[in-house]
């Protein structure tokens, strides 16, 4: 079931795929923020750029998936990473300590 909260657009790009996320990444939409990157992986993109800049909310549900998929990721030989991430996505992954870690 899609969330009337969050917004996610592809654009492929020469090292892999880019996902562009609008809104609120939470319980309600963790699951589809999930299954996108999961299809990502799926279709055998190795590399995996999340663009949070409109992401107005990240819980700890949304952090659930975004380090689940770093570890699928890295195990498997690819890259993950978040760019231009919102003030918002800043502070919470600062203060959870993976902003050097995953913001690229």
């Amino acid at each position: 079931m899609k969330s009337k909260t969050l917004l996610i657009t592809k654009e492929l790009i020469p090292e892999g795929i880019k996902l562009m996320i609008k809104g609120r990444i939470n319980s309600d939409s963790a699951d589809e923020f999930q299954d996108e990157l999961k299809q990502a992986m799926d279709n055998g993109y190795k590399n995996i750029i999340v663009n949070m800049i409109w992401v107005d909310f990240l819980s700890s549900a949304g952090i659930r998936v975004i380090l689940k998929t770093y570890k699928e990721l890295s195990a498997a030989g690819g890259r993950f990473g978040i760019e231009k991430p919102s003030q918002t996505v800043k502070n919470i992954l600062g203060m959870t300590a993976l902003d050097e870690m995953l913001i690229k």
